[in-house]
């Protein structure tokens, strides 16, 4: 089933509120001591370009 344009924009609203609340913790952690974090964070913004 095809997604609407209202969903794919209410999809990348998703991401990006993500990523802004993953940032602050990402920079509280510059020794990357919590792997899964920076790993979803990486993902996520990947996730953005490809696409938005």
């Amino acid at each position: 089933m095809a997604k609407s344009k209202k969903d794919l924009g209410r999809k990348l609203q998703n991401i990006k509120r993500r990523i802004e609340e993953l940032e602050p913790k990402a920079r509280d952690d510059p020794l990357k001591k919590n792997h899964a974090l920076h790993e979803e964070l990486d993902k996520l913004k990947k996730k953005l370009q490809e696409e938005g």
